[in-house]
């Protein structure tokens, strides 16, 4: 059933179901520009044959990005783009993600990020400045802008792109009433805190067509009393539905209550869950009752019993690898052929060393090397922490000079 192809609403044919989703990369050379190495991730990842590639974020501004490495869309680098949406499609269908971070915005990259509301993020440990309410106008550029951005990537050659509106960046923010507190016709009840999500998506589909792949990234829950809800969810995808979307990749969680990093964690979940493995896979079956869109859950999968079990109830479509496609790039090509049953998650320790660990592992391939299961958590920490000093002091070196 995993290799069973599915053809989406706008024509675009998947060769099979499942996907590599969307990862922070964090190797765009200086002036977050695509690099070689990126390329070469991509390329390495299309060797694996996932039925759709998806790429990490490519941003649609350079001062709100998700970390200082990003590549940011630009028109100058065009080619950079072709180059990368041609090595990425090497194995089939990519799409490219599509972001603004909004007041997630690390403060070595903006000290006063837009956001829906000039609301902090609560909790400690945050390394971010104190956001700033934009005002009307600044809303309506930014929809221009990920019109813009969308429109550079189908000029590259990428089949489509994915709009971020989960994990609290932006779009995440204006569906979450604790982050968007407007009284205009932006915030308020739940059609107008849906207003920019769906205005992005009108946007996006006048500048590149019926044809041109329109996926958004949702969160179930932002799992806040008082946050966006399943419920919300629902009348969002139906929305998203009517305006001609064409995959919906099912989330949640965001920097304050992180479960799409939690969710992986297999003994912080209920039995029922570890036994279906994808911790948002229940909010996707609940779904189901809303619309009927193809749809798209990430986190968790690491057994091809547990995807087609997925995929015969009908809870989802296409199943996201994210992990599983770090630590054997091959995946999808060897879970197909019936080379291997499974891609368990190697021990990591300590615990807050996962992030770094993984990502080490996202660099290793962009430089022509295969995973390392063997590197420790300290050295993936110390070498992850030299990095992201090294990535902002080169942003800040750039744009601040420009």
């Amino acid at each position: 059933m995993i290799e069973t192809p599915l053809t989406l609403p706008c024509g675009t044919a998947l060769p099979n179901r499942l996907a590599n989703a969307a990862m922070t990369e964090r190797i765009a050379r200086p002036g977050n520009l695509v690099s070689d190495e990126l390329v070469r991730l991509y390329a390495r990842w299309a060797k694996g044959r996932p039925g759709l590639q998806i790429t990490g974020n490519i941003q649609t501004t350079h001062d709100h990005l998700e970390a200082a490495g990003n590549v940011v869309a630009q028109a100058a680098d065009l080619d950079g783009l072709r180059r990368l949406a041609a090595a990425a499609k090497a194995g089939g269908p990519a799409i490219a993600q599509i972001s603004h971070a909004g007041r997630q915005t690390p403060k070595g990259v903006n000290p006063a990020p837009l956001a829906p509301s000039a609301v902090p993020l609560a909790g400690t440990g945050f390394d971010h400045g104190a956001p700033v309410a934009m005002t009307p106008a600044q809303i309506e550029a930014m929809v221009a802008g990920f019109a813009e951005t969308a429109a550079l990537c189908r000029e590259a050659g990428f089949d489509g792109v994915q709009v971020h509106s989960a994990h609290g960046y932006l779009l995440s923010a204006f569906l979450n009433p604790l982050a968007n507190r407007r009284e205009d016709a932006w915030g308020g009840s739940e059609p107008a805190r849906a207003r920019a999500l769906l205005a992005v998506v009108d946007a996006i589909r006048t500048a590149c067509g019926p044809t041109f792949l329109l996926s958004v990234k949702l969160n179930s829950a932002d799992f806040q009393e008082g946050g966006f809800t399943l419920s919300d969810c629902a009348q969002v995808a139906r929305r998203l539905q009517d305006a001609g979307v064409d995959l919906l990749e099912i989330s949640g969680g965001n920097y304050e209550q992180p479960a799409m990093i939690l969710g992986g964690r297999r003994d912080d979940r209920r039995e029922s869950t570890r036994a279906r493995e994808a911790f948002f896979l229940d909010y996707a079956a609940e779904l189901r009752g809303s619309v009927t869109l193809p749809m798209m859950v990430t986190g968790g999968f690491r057994t091809r019993a547990a995807m087609e079990a997925a995929l015969a109830e009908g809870a989802c479509d296409v199943i996201g690898l994210g992990r599983p496609m770090i630590a054997d790039p091959d995946f999808p090509r060897r879970l197909i052929a019936g080379e291997t049953e499974g891609q368990p998650d190697p021990e990591i320790t300590p615990r807050s060393a996962q992030m770094a660990w993984w990502y080490e592992q996202i660099v290793r391939l962009s430089n022509g090397l295969e995973p390392d299961h063997e590197m420790t958590g300290e050295a993936a920490m110390t070498a992850f922490r030299a990095r992201e000093a090294e990535r902002l002091a080169t942003y800040q070196a750039h744009w601040r000079a420009g």
